[in-house]
């Protein structure tokens, strides 16, 4: 078993590499510094995120959240005035567009599901 005072002990550098090893050690020190700090802003920006509380949605699009009943398929009617001549359909989120003729004049109804009642009637007609 080797004693303590019979262990090599290191020699002294030569003043060069004793200078090249001390700028490795600063230049270490001021990476890791560097390190922490980023380490640091990427924990705040995630407990930022996670402590923000989600924006309230504005109360114009309070129908575009549509709740179905699992038990049953959900009931609603879009009354379309008489005569009316469907052409076509379309559906966006909770509302339904009804696009059509009635004697003869082209009309665009919008049926809403979520609040089961027509919200636009809107009248097409060509610029003459």
């Amino acid at each position: 078993m080797p004693r303590p005072d019979h262990e090599e002990q290191e020699e002294p550098l030569d003043p060069t590499m004793e200078r090249i090893r001390r700028k490795m050690v600063k230049l270490q020190l001021v990476s890791g510094g560097i390190l922490l700090v980023c380490f640091m802003a990427v924990i705040a920006a995630i407990v930022y995120k996670v402590s923000r509380t989600p924006a309230s949605a504005p109360a114009t699009t309070a129908s575009s959240s549509l709740s179905v009943p699992s038990d049953q398929p959900l009931a609603a009617t879009a009354r379309l005035p008489a005569g009316f001549n469907v052409e076509n359909v379309s559906l966006s989120g909770t509302q339904l567009l009804f696009y059509g003729a009635i004697d003869g004049d082209q009309k665009v109804f919008i049926f809403d599901i979520a609040t089961g009642r027509m919200v636009a009637d809107v009248s097409v007609t060509t610029g003459q």
